[in-house]
């Protein structure tokens, strides 16, 4: 079955002023996810990784990707097209809480 990335991107002001039955109903959503076995966490602190031409490894503190929201947290999760993977997390936190979950199709070779 295709897998699918999912990076969920949103803040406290927008999940705060999400109604609580909204923000519960969410959060069941992703619980009944997580039951059919996506692989979902949130984001810590990031470090980027450069080794260019292998010269040496070099880190900075910081995200390289730019967002007006931060980015919140991610799932892998299965789906048989990227429209079912789109139903699956319409009803997540970052979905209905004035955020943004982008669905990333994982092509294998």
């Amino acid at each position: 079955m295709p897998k699918f990335l999912t990076i969920g991107y949103g803040d406290r002001e927008g999940y705060d002023q999400t109604p609580q039955a909204m923000r519960d109903a969410a959060h069941q959503n992703d619980a009944e996810l997580v039951a059919a076995g996506a692989e979902m966490g949130a984001f810590g602190e990031p470090v980027r990784v450069t080794n260019t031409h292998q010269a040496g490894i070099v880190t900075e503190s910081g995200p390289y990707m730019q967002s007006t929201l931060p980015v919140a947290g991610y799932a892998l999760i299965e789906a048989d097209s990227i429209e079912e993977a789109v139903r699956m997390v319409a009803g997540s936190p970052c979905a209905v809480a004035s955020g943004v979950v982008e669905v990333w199709p994982i092509e294998n070779p």
